[in-house]
């Protein structure tokens, strides 16, 4: 199909002459390649400066005409041609002396023709010859060539008709070539100008050459001096003599009248060529494919004019040529996009979408999902390419059970493959799990890599999205539930669906006031009142009542609705903060920011966007980010977090000591507060070890000039032990539940101590 494609560009050029102005070009690059001298047998006698200089009066007297004729009889001259106008009569002896060295030469001499426009308000042209008491004893040859549009001379006539009669032109005249009137052809223009012989018309009138070097050539007379006009542009060679292009005309016919072939054959050539570049297997084939089929039409058309005298067309051949590298170019990015699309770009593992064709392909497949436990935990350990790896490794051992089952990445936690033959998933699995207690070395590192699977029945292959879904979400409940894998049922199908269900709703939630943001106090021990809150997100359904976040803010990050619910609940919170404000109760208010939102440079920008147009202080907003989402992407994470805190936003690090790498991420981000995990602090006061963890923790931050809230303060002598140790701020249930704005008001500006 692609070769027909460019067989009907080359067409389309042939027959339209589509292309003309490259295919000059290309003659120029042709004629450049194979220039060569003149054949020397032809010489121009200069009409030029010098000569004008020594005979002052122009016309000039015809005698030196006469002169010159004998001189260059006497010398053996082949021919003589004479490109100057002897259409009008002069003084009548000088133009009998003139007609008597034409006599003498004996019919040598050829006299020019040629038309001009009428004038003198008369439409057309007029023919004009020599006068005649010098046509009996002369040759008559037609001197006119008209240039092409551009004002170029790339053709000369053959012959013409000049008052009736058809007369050869002055170059065929000149070579001895035969043609028909108004017939033309391409004057080569390979010919070096330069080449050929001159000499100055004065220093033959007065015998200053040597006879022997124009024994036997032709010569031709004719102006070259620039003030005479009789210049033209011709290719390659910018504005030259008149003369100089009869001269090279007619040089160009001593080898012949050029053969003017047609296009059809180098296009055959170009399809050729074209096939060649199609059927390119790798880049390096197709390069150099595209790159010299040009050079070998070029080639060829070249050694066609330099050994046979024929010329032909390269534009219908390099059209096809140039279709063709287009369209093997376009397949080859077409298919480079869908291998692309086909892939994971991290670990260039095959990814869902290759996953979904295959169980298109098939009938009946089922699919085994592989999800990471502690994903997260294991990026921030290792860097992307570390991760890369690390998932690649992993599905390398699971190839090795699966019998050569391509292993897909069908989400950053998950790989899946196709199953035909359910009763060995089992064996298979066990296997795998067998191999997975074996740590994975990445980089020079040994990592444990702990896996949960899920197994979905195949199904129709329209189906084939529902199957994979099906496998993940069984993967999800095995590692929720502590197991080594599970297989999808009917139950499993109704979770989906809720799921799927909830997700379409929560896009109109937040426009139906259904959204709610509550608060926790956080309360300052310096002053033992509320000193900030932290804004938790509530989704008051109007059929299943209150949801738990838990429920849907994971669907949220999914799908993608994380930075429109989060953009929502920072606008919220600012609104509750400046309404507090207002009533006398500057507090600061914290929102968390979900791991993805941290490299996502359009929330970021819609972000700062809210907090401008808010006009709230930014020393009254902290935002908090998990050690687990700081440590994913450090570098990006750093980079946003520092725009905000260059904005005066405080930074607070949640769940602080649940993840790993501590210490280098505290330096690395710039923080203002620690929150340290309620799993620390709850039993602190009893747990010697708790304690000690919570006291360096407080220690170490305050060295670090940072301040530190303890969560999930929930009795008394927890909070007396945070008292003791300095900690700066806590929360918990002791001090309050989250509880929406209005409540939250009757809360400020009383002291703990009066409260409790």
């Amino acid at each position: 199909m692609a070769l027909a494609l460019c067989g009907l560009a080359g067409l389309l050029v042939g027959f339209t002459g589509f292309g003309s102005a490259f295919e000059r070009f290309a003659d120029e690059a042709r004629w450049r390649a194979r220039q060569h001298p003149a054949s020397g047998q032809l010489h121009i006698v200069e009409i030029d400066a010098r000569s004008i200089a020594a005979i002052a009066h122009w016309p000039w007297p015809r005698s030196n005409y006469a002169v010159l004729i004998d001189r260059l009889r006497e010398a053996g001259a082949a021919s003589v041609t004479f490109d100057v106008d002897f259409s009008s009569h002069s003084v009548p002896e000088q133009d009998a002396a003139f007609a008597g060295a034409l006599e003498r030469a004996g019919g040598r001499v050829i006299l020019p023709t040629f038309g001009q426009e009428s004038g003198g308000g008369e439409a057309g042209w007029t023919d004009s010859l020599p006068i005649p008491e010098l046509r009996d004893h002369a040759m008559l040859a037609a001197v006119s060539i008209l240039p092409d549009p551009d004002g170029t001379i790339r053709r000369a006539p053959l012959g013409t008709m000049t008052a009736g009669t058809p007369r050869p032109s002055l170059s065929a005249m000149i070579a001895g070539a035969n043609g028909a009137a108004d017939q033309d052809f391409p004057i080569d223009y390979a010919i070096d100008p330069n080449t050929i012989p001159r000499h100055s018309f004065i220093d033959i009138r007065d015998g200053r050459f040597d006879p022997k070097a124009i024994a036997g050539k032709d010569i031709v007379i004719g102006a070259t001096a620039i003030e005479m006009g009789d210049r033209y542009a011709a290719p390659n060679y910018g504005v030259i003599p008149g003369v100089v292009i009869q001269a090279m005309a007619a040089e160009t016919l001593r080898r012949g009248v050029p053969v003017e072939a047609g296009w059809q054959l180098p296009l055959l050539l170009g399809l050729l060529l074209s096939w060649i570049i199609l059927a390119a297997r790798s880049r390096l084939l197709l390069g150099a494919a595209a790159a010299w089929s040009p050079v070998l039409v070029f080639g060829a058309t070249t050694l066609a004019d330099s050994l046979w005298n024929t010329h032909f067309p390269v534009v219908p051949a390099l059209a096809p040529i140039g279709a063709a590298f287009l369209s093997a170019t376009a397949m080859r990015m077409l298919r480079a996009a869908r291998r692309r699309s086909l892939h994971d770009a991290r670990s260039g593992l095959p990814n869902r979408l290759a996953l979904r064709e295959a169980l298109r392909s098939g009938q009946g497949m089922g699919i085994v999902a592989a999800r990471f436990a502690d994903f997260d935990r294991l990026a921030a350990s290792l860097d992307a390419e570390g991760t890369s790896e690390m998932v690649r490794r992993v599905r390398d051992r699971i190839a090795t059970v699966t019998e050569g089952s391509l292993v897909h990445r069908i989400e950053n936690r998950v790989l899946a493959w196709c199953s035909l033959d359910e009763t060995q998933i089992e064996a298979q699995l066990a296997t795998i799990r067998t191999l997975m207690l074996s740590p994975i070395e990445v980089g020079g590192r040994r990592v444990d890599v702990t896996l949960a699977f899920g197994v979905a029945a195949g199904e129709r292959r329209e189906h084939a999205e529902k199957t994979i879904a099906r496998a993940a979400l069984a993967a999800d409940h095995a590692l929720a539930e502590g197991r080594s894998w599970h297989y999808h049922d009917a139950t499993d199908d109704d979770a989906l669906e809720r799921e799927l269900s909830l997700l379409g709703e929560l896009d109109e939630a937040v426009g139906k006031g259904e959204i709610q943001v509550y608060y926790q106090p956080k309360l300052d021990l310096g002053t033992d009142r509320i000193g900030g809150v932290e804004a938790l997100v509530r989704w008051n359904h109007p059929t299943r009542g209150f949801l738990c976040p838990d429920l849907f803010i994971p669907l949220a990050e999914r799908s993608d609705r994380i930075a429109s619910l989060t953009l929502h609940v920072v606008g919220q919170t600012i609104a509750d903060l400046l309404v507090w404000r207002a009533a006398g109760h500057e507090i600061a208010g914290a929102v968390n920011l979900s791991a993805k939102l941290l490299s996502a440079s359009d929330f970021i920008a819609a972000l700062r966007d809210l907090i401008d147009a808010s006009g709230i202080a930014p020393q009254l907003l902290t935002f908090e980010v998990t050690e687990s989402a700081a440590m994913t992407d450090p570098a990006s994470a750093a980079a946003a977090l520092q725009s905000f805190r260059d904005l005066g936003i405080a930074i607070s690090m949640d769940d602080y000591g649940t993840g790993q790498s501590t210490l280098s991420y505290i330096k690395q981000l710039p923080l203002s507060e620690l929150k340290i995990d309620r799993s620390f602090v709850q039993f602190a006061h009893q747990s010697r070890s708790d304690g000690a963890l919570v006291r360096s923790t407080i220690d170490l931050a305050h060295e670090l000039g940072l301040k530190v809230v303890a969560e999930g303060v929930e009795d008394i002598e927890c909070l007396a032990f945070l008292r003791a140790i300095h900690c700066d701020m806590v929360q918990g249930y002791l001090i309050s539940r989250p509880v929406p704005a209005p409540d939250l008001a009757a809360l400020l500006g009383q002291s703990f101590a009066e409260a409790a």
